[in-house]
């Protein structure tokens, strides 16, 4: 099969460095500078990328277009797509919830064949190797593994329906961005009270992810009794300090829904996250 020609939609720092990846095995990659910032058509110079005047110029060239863009951006972009016809296999790579992902293969099916698509890690810059995890059409799948093969973009399939590649993305990005977030809250509130080098010294003892242990969920659930009010007690000294506090509010009031699961050591992990889903 010869070389695709493929288009990379509002290269950023992510879509540049995937970009110039998938040139590695494609004839070409294109990107439209058409009401671009200097810094994106600084970063496209960079890796390396050919610029074309339009979005349909880049549309009839492309066999293969990567949607790499802000996720508020990516549906108004997929019905410009949609509008000019591109009849190749788009690759919505954002980070974008299942039912975003649907409405946008809806929008373009059937001309293209659209591939859900979630990047994992950072832009593989360096000895940076990120997974884009991909779900859709077996033959359009193929052909994304293809691209990247023998690149710094790993690639996994997860199945042919649209939406489980972006369910993987936010699923992750959820707990870890937002653990960030938590780590800034609590810095802030141990440095208000001049004790955030202990806080520190205190962490450093574990370095291992609560998300590599999802059988603690269950004791989670049977313990939320006590951890929510624990939770409102900290959003109380994160306003004393002038912090925001709605994210532990959220979480104890997340934990709230598992009250009535006080102190059961026989909750297996399905029953917790069922009561948490339902309660």
């Amino acid at each position: 099969m010869e070389q695709p020609t493929v288009g990379i939609l509002h290269p950023g720092s992510m879509g540049a460095a995937v970009a110039a990846c998938a040139a590695t095995n494609a004839a070409a990659v294109v990107w439209c500078a058409a009401g671009r910032s200097s810094a994106s058509v600084a970063r496209a110079a960079q890796f390396g990328l050919t610029t074309v005047a339009t979005l349909s110029e880049l549309l009839e060239e492309s066999d293969i277009v990567l949607s790499l863009c802000p996720p508020a951006a990516a549906e108004d972009l997929a019905r410009d797509v949609a509008g000019h016809g591109f009849a190749g296999v788009y690759v919505e790579a954002n980070a974008i919830s299942p039912e975003r992902a649907q409405r946008i293969a809806a929008l373009l099916e059937p001309d293209a064949t659209v591939v859900d698509g979630g990047v994992v890690g950072s832009p593989p810059v360096g000895s940076k190797t990120p997974t884009l995890y991909l779900s859709g059409a077996v033959s359009a799948t193929e052909r994304i593994e293809t691209l990247f093969g023998g690149t710094a973009v790993r690639t996994a399939v997860l199945g042919t329906e649209i939406g489980k590649a972006s369910a993987l993305k936010l699923a992750y990005a959820s707990f870890q961005k937002t653990s960030r977030v938590l780590v800034a809250l609590a810095v802030g509130m141990a440095r208000e009270h001049r004790v955030d080098q202990e806080l520190i010294e205190v962490a450093s003892r574990r370095t291992d992810s609560y998300l590599s242990e999802p059988q603690y969920i269950a004791k989670t659930a049977a313990r939320a009794w006590r951890w929510g009010p624990e939770l409102e007690e900290a959003a109380d000294a994160l306003a004393a300090a002038g912090l925001p506090t709605e994210m532990l509010r959220a979480a104890a009031a997340t934990l709230a829904r598992w009250n009535d699961a006080k102190d059961d050591g026989k909750l297996t992990l399905t029953d917790a996250l069922d009561r948490l889903a339902q309660p």
